[in-house]
């Protein structure tokens, strides 16, 4: 092969090099989400300092030229020399991986940031950043690009002797990032959530460019207020926001949660600040105490009679929004992702305040208490019926292909990699498409008409709906804790409807069931939505399609608009031919398809938008259109 393999091959990179070399391995990826992690390492930081009760204010700049300012009245990075590195010790923690506080020493007692590698990781990333430190009466500062050290730390001016804390700036460097501009609303989601994570940090965001907004994130009442926002889409059962608190073992717990009348429970854990979209001990443990108690209770109020079965856990979350968060001197993260606890004593530090305090609140509220145990009655016997639907719908062996819907029109090749499958809007649409097809590997399903909203129905109705039981069986997975990914028999799950506004509906209702009870197909990456075109251009015997009122008028400009030009605006899938279909949207060749993608950093908002936009509230849906309306296109 002639490829030499040495001494000499083994490669030794110096100080961050091994950043710029692979940063995907420390912020995720080079994508529009791993610049935004940038920000969020130096407002972890900041944070840190709030944690350790040293903070008020932390106050982030988008600035014009898109660089960012991160600025905190924390106690300031140390300036002194440290002696082992024999430089200033602001300068080892911006240029030293695995440098800081967060390594023993009494610097911080719990801190959100894993490694301790985040100021060095975006200084290494970046085309240059500067920090300020104010302390002690005098303002240093020191300038680094693309991580390495301009200057030496200097004094450059003087503040009030018990002024403190510390401003960064820096420019996210154009030769590493596939995108270098800053998303307002992003960085707005997950501030938010830092800021209902610690109760009474204020939390301002800027943004200097054209639009210059600004919001300001501050909650005395901490997850208690993220849980009545996080419900303000839907009816709460019982006006009470439940609070527990405590510590045990080393490990401080907080836990809020309130009933709404949806039917989906919507918890969210956090270590140290840090979402826990896998859970863990601590999710754990706050499951068996809400199972345990309520029914303890139940038995105890004779609210569940002798003869009836426990209430199942899923019973009792049915409609619950809780924040489960602790705080935790040394976590241990399991799995690849490091998304999961592992530490066994916060297991039972949580499972022992919450069982304490909600058996006490249950018991001074007893009106409430009713209310929470009738729904979960309600929803054991739901579970029952659905459990009889769900045992129909079940695919049985793979022989037996009179399982799948007859309206599927399956694919010859079995290999799931290989296969496809459009879901399709209406008949006519359908027909096309089965006429356009490729065979082999795409699979056709027509759906009649606009599916369930699954967010207005429990299980059961869920089940029994026509439409979704054929993509369930279809898919192969099944859905909620019957889903199982390794059955999947498409890793294209095609979402085809027409380019207007039913259409749009039809998908949004098609996603909101995915995501509510299969979120791991959109998690894993096989989810898309189907491009059709809008308009179909012919001039001079040629043909055109485009997507887009702006690509019309690029076209139009570059061909000339006058008489010949013959302008077709498509309505629907249906108004197309098998070849026209097949040419625009469904030759892999050609065809243009958005996967559908989920951040796991803001699956909270994800469920309020969901619920804003699916739920009954229709408050909630105004605002929601009102704020978001100039950003929709006009179709007349």
């Amino acid at each position: 092969m002639g490829t030499e393999y040495g001494a000499d091959q083994i490669q030794i990179l110096e100080g961050l090099e091994a950043v710029r070399k692979r940063p995907g391995m420390y912020i995720g990826s080079t994508s529009v989400r791993g610049l935004h992690h940038l920000v969020y390492e130096i407002v972890d930081n900041a944070v840190d300092e709030a944690l350790a009760g040293f903070c008020d204010i932390i106050d982030v700049t988008i600035n014009e030229d898109n660089s960012v300012t991160v600025v905190d009245d924390g106690r300031g990075i140390p300036v002194g020399i440290q002696k082992k590195a024999g430089k200033s010790a602001l300068e080892v923690v911006f240029t030293i991986l695995h440098a800081g506080g967060k390594f023993g020493g009494g610097g911080y007692k719990v801190s959100g940031g894993l490694h301790g590698v985040g100021a060095s990781v975006v200084n290494a990333l970046s085309e240059w950043l500067e920090v300020e430190i104010s302390q002690e009466g005098k303002v240093y500062r020191q300038r680094y690009e693309r991580g390495k050290a301009v200057n030496s730390v200097e004094v450059i001016g003087e503040c009030e002797p018990g002024e403190h804390g510390t401003k960064v700036s820096f420019l996210p460097d154009k030769e590493i990032f596939e995108e270098t501009v800053f998303d307002y609303d992003t960085l707005k989601i997950r501030l938010r959530e830092t800021a209902f994570l610690t109760k009474n940090l204020k939390i301002v965001l800027r943004d200097d460019r054209e639009d210059k907004r600004e919001k300001t994130f501050h909650y005395e009442g901490g997850i208690r207020e993220f849980v009545t926002y996080l419900n303000k889409g839907k009816a709460p059962l019982y006006d009470q926001v439940l609070y527990c608190e405590g510590s045990k073992e080393g490990v401080y717990v907080e836990v809020s949660m309130q009933h709404n009348d949806s039917y989906t429970e919507n918890i969210y854990s956090f270590v140290n600040n840090i979402n826990t979209p896998e859970g863990g001990t601590h999710l754990a443990g706050f499951k068996n105490a809400l199972t345990k108690t309520f029914n303890d209770y139940a038995r105890k109020n004779k609210l569940l009679k002798d003869s009836e079965a426990n209430l199942a856990g899923e019973d009792i979350r049915e409609g619950l929004t809780a924040i489960i968060s602790v705080k935790i001197e040394e976590p241990q993260f399991e799995g690849q992702t490091k998304q999961k606890l592992g530490n066994s004593e916060a297991r039972g530090a949580v499972d022992t305040v919450v069982s304490e305090q909600l058996t006490y609140f249950l018991e001074q509220n007893p009106a409430v208490a009713k209310a929470m145990c009738e729904k979960s009655i309600l929803a054991q016997r739901a579970r029952a019926a659905a459990r009889k639907a769900r045992d129909l719908t079940r695919r049985k062996t793979a022989l037996d292909s009179m399982t799948l819907p007859g309206k599927l029109s399956d694919c010859s090749d079995k290999d799931p990699a290989n296969c496809e499958i459009y879901i399709v809007e209406g008949d006519s649409a359908g027909g096309s498409a089965k006429d356009a097809r490729n065979k082999a590997n795409q699979a056709i399903l027509p759906l009649r008409g606009k599916i369930l909203n699954v967010e207005k129905a429990r299980l059961d109705k869920i089940y029994a709906n026509a439409e979704i039981k054929a993509m369930i069986t279809a898919f192969g997975t099944g859905i909620h804790d019957d889903f199982d990914i390794t059955k999947l028999r498409y890793h294209k799950i095609i979402l085809m409807t027409d380019a207007d506004v039913d259409g749009a509906h039809i998908s949004t209702l098609l996603l909101t069931f995915i995501y509510r009870f299969m979120p791991e197909l959109i998690k894993q990456g096989y989810v898309y939505l189907a491009q059709p075109p809008l308009f179909k251009i012919e001039k001079n015997k040629r043909v055109w399609y485009v997507y887009s009122e702006e690509e019309l008028n690029l076209l139009l400009k570059e061909i000339g608009r006058d008489n010949n030009n013959k302008i077709q605006r498509y309505k629907g899938l249906g108004e197309m031919d098998a070849e026209q279909l097949w040419e625009t949207t469904m030759d892999p060749e050609r065809r243009i398809l958005l996967r559908v993608t989920v951040d796991e950093e803001t699956t909270s908002e994800l469920d309020v938008t969901f619920t804003t936009l699916m739920g009954d509230q229709v408050e909630p849906r105004r605002e929601f259109i009102e704020a978001n309306a100039k950003y929709g296109t006009l179709d007349i």
